[in-house]
């Protein structure tokens, strides 16, 4: 008969409390890896689920600094459109910022500005020369819209311009000696060479520890699959400015993925996020394909029952270490996927080798995950629901407009609801402060220190019922 082993969930194990030379949470740093390349000051990232994550939650999730990673379950054309909207959000300059011909009329020019989300327009003559600019507050008083954006605009004559180069600090002096809030940027030949606006200004204050790329960018990820067009995906996620790509299937240790690996990693220059494993041997497989960070978790999520219908499956906390423990040869991280209930929980599988954690269900009950909140009992919900469910198959069919045999799909999820938490912030400042307290329990002050560090001891199911609260009546 064959060695059966022994695998533990977050729930099997407590950490052992350490000697710690921390006198203060804020002591404590968070900083770590997601891949090689990219650093995150939070651990924390968004799941790529279609009732998580689209550009709301990528954006507050890296302005908080973490990361989210746009679902892939859309066409390529609209997930590109989520990834600009993210890396538009805070630009320190705008490289392109939107331009109207000066002969438009306003009735173009107001839809143009609401189909992008903004409420002025660089105007631009048939040389694509700045002539002007066109404000909200150029329309206000409601003028005819087959009125000409050269008759409302700010003439180029009354412009205040700053040069290619300028700095971010000679910007803001601008900007407050004129009491304006857009400084258009031009070449010598009054081409457009980009924008600075006061509020982005005023967002790469608001928010310090901010997950940037090299252009003072918000940081994005985003989700493929393996089929032949992903491919083509990843070229156009690529041009719209994604930072990392996440090959996403159940499945990650099979030759679709590794093969699927290996052709981004020829082509492009990308970091790639390989997964879902939960063995050494997945890891190395994956590793050695060229993977820049390992994503683990086969069924530990709270809407999961892959382990249910397949059998198939390894417990949380012992599949982080397994995947770990060969990671750290080759210095890629590990991104630990689903099972995380409470903070606890994220500090458990980050001193068990994960170096990021994804959340799923504990964000989308947030304002900023996708969907409208719903009102049970007198009391507000929003719904989540596995990838693999049968709703989430159903509107993938209905947006390619496929029937659905149910006879042949076999759902691997299901569709539930959970309680609105309000904003995210929240959440996340919560989860993240139970671990720096967890690392202090620990005597690491950096995520690194309780890799080395932490120790683990598994408890029974009665050291489980002593961790929570008991013999009192809750008010």
């Amino acid at each position: 008969m064959k060695t059966i082993k022994v695998g533990l969930s977050y729930d099997d194990v407590l950490l052992i409390p350490k000697r710690s030379p921390i006198k203060t949470r804020k002591d404590v740093s968070t900083e770590t890896h997601l891949t090689k390349k990219i650093k995150l000051k939070l651990p924390v990232v968004s799941a790529n689920m279609d009732t998580v994550t689209e550009s709301e939650m990528a954006i507050n999730m890296a302005k908080l600094g973490g990361i989210g990673i746009i679902h892939r379950f859309n066409t390529i054309e609209q997930q590109v459109e989520e990834v600009r909207k993210v890396k538009r959000f805070r630009n320190a300059i705008i490289e392109s910022p939107f331009t109207i011909d000066k002969d438009s009329t306003l009735e173009v020019a107001k839809e143009y500005m609401k189909m992008n989300g903004v409420t002025s327009l660089l105007v631009v003559d048939d040389g694509n020369k700045l002539v002007g600019i066109l404000t909200s507050r150029d329309y206000r008083f409601k003028p005819a819209l087959n009125t000409l954006v050269s008759d409302l605009m700010t003439p180029k004559e009354k412009l205040i311009v700053g040069k290619e180069g300028i700095s971010l600090g000679e910007a803001r002096k601008v900007l407050l000696e004129n009491k304006i809030e857009k400084l258009p940027l031009i070449h010598e030949d009054w081409s457009i060479a980009g924008l600075i606006t006061g509020k982005d200004i005023h967002r790469t204050t608001k928010y310090p520890d901010s997950t940037l790329d090299d252009k003072k960018r918000l940081v994005v990820g985003a989700a493929i699959g393996v089929k032949e067009d992903d491919i083509e995906r990843v070229g156009a996620l690529i041009e719209a400015g994604v930072d990392v790509i996440v090959i996403d299937i159940a499945h990650g240790h099979s030759d679709l993925e590794i093969d699927m690996l290996k052709k981004i990693k020829a082509r492009y220059d990308i970091e790639v996020i390989a997964g879902n494993v939960a063995t050494a041997e997945g890891t190395r497989d994956l590793l050695e394909a060229g993977a820049d960070a390992i994503k683990v978790g086969v069924g530990p999520g709270s809407i999961c029952t892959t382990r249910i219908v397949t059998g198939s499956g390894y417990p949380q906390l012992s599949a982080v270490m397994n995947c770990a423990e060969v990671a750290v040869k080759y210095g890629v991280p590990v991104l630990a996927d689903g099972g995380i209930k409470q903070s606890g929980d994220l500090t458990k599988a980050i001193a068990a080798g994960a170096s990021t954690v994804m959340l799923g269900s504990l964000l989308a009950g947030t304002d900023e995950s996708p969907g409208a909140t719903i009102i049970k009992n007198g009391k507000k919900f929003k719904v989540v629901r596995g990838m693999a469910s049968f709703g989430a198959k159903l509107g993938r069919d209905a947006k390619e407009k496929k029937d659905l045999d149910v006879f042949e799909f076999v759902p691997e999820g299901v569709e539930a609801m959970v309680p609105y938490k309000g904003g995210i912030a929240e959440v996340i400042y919560q989860l993240v402060g139970g671990l720096r307290s967890g690392m202090s329990y620990g005597g690491a002050k950096t995520i690194g220190e309780l890799h080395e560090k932490a120790e683990f001891v598994q408890i029974t199911s009665s050291g489980l019922r002593e961790s929570h609260s008991h013999d009192v009546s809750l008010i």
